[in-house]
């Protein structure tokens, strides 16, 4: 039997969101049969404690199950890790620094793609995201490093639309979770943005199907396309074996 690299994916946050970037990872992936798609496994546990919460409580309880979580995917063979969760990469780091698999970061995938739109001088990147996302920088430490600024909804728009609508997506209400994020979206794009990355993994399910008039980025998507680029490369002779190699 021959071995192929395979792709493990720390999901479960919420478990919509991992099946939303499962066919995202299918969609984005050019073949002609089913033997030419990547091995993936699939680690879909909700049971993970809610990660903003923790987050802005000074908690680490999603922590061990994270790990667990990790090393599940380690033991079924997976050679690089996709975390669709965007607040989950809290932990990022240290879940890096406990595996020499390869784990693509879903900020670095999006901002790169947000950065290579066309725009001013100084890009102006509005973010949906939970608050603990922006809280912790996970988006803002990357654009600012290549002279972009974030642009958030602000405290009032956040706490009555963004994070009302993640939950109404979580919670299955999906109609409820689109207008409150769209609200939110609208919002952002009247701050004189460039570009918006959609950065909670619930937020493209709720705004699927909405026209919004600035340049979007579905940060699922961006990590999709990056376990893609990973995918390819590993089928050449002299494909790369780096730890925590970038593939975006």
């Amino acid at each position: 039997m021959i071995a192929y690299p395979r792709l493990g994916v720390l999901g479960g946050m919420g478990p919509l969101a991992t099946v939303d970037f499962m066919q995202k990872l299918i969609l984005a992936t050019p073949t002609q049969t089913d033997q030419e798609h990547m091995p993936v496994i699939a680690y879909n546990v909700p049971q993970i404690p809610d990660r903003t919460d923790a987050f802005l409580s000074g908690s680490d309880e999603p922590w061990a199950y994270l790990l667990a979580g990790l090393k599940t995917l380690e033991q079924a063979g997976a050679s690089a890790i996709a975390m669709p969760c965007n607040t989950a990469h809290v932990w990022y780091e240290r879940l890096c620094a406990e595996t020499d698999a390869l784990f693509f970061h879903i900020g670095q995938a999006a901002c790169t793609q947000a950065l290579q739109l066309p725009g001013r001088g100084v890009r102006r990147v509005g973010m949906l995201a939970t608050s603990a996302t922006l809280a912790a920088g996970i988006y803002h430490r990357d654009l600012v490093s290549r002279d972009a600024r974030v642009v958030e909804p602000g405290d009032e728009v956040q706490d009555r639309c963004v994070m009302p609508g993640i939950r109404a997506v979580k919670a299955g209400r999906i109609d409820e979770g689109r207008a409150l994020l769209t609200e939110a979206a609208r919002h952002l794009e009247t701050l004189d943005i460039d570009s918006l990355i959609l950065g909670c993994t619930e937020i493209p399910i709720a705004l699927k199907d909405v026209d919004l008039t600035t340049d979007t980025i579905d940060a699922t998507d961006a990590l999709a396309s990056t376990c893609v680029a990973w995918w390819y490369s590993t089928r050449t002779p002299d494909a790369a074996t780096t730890k925590h190699r970038r593939f975006v």
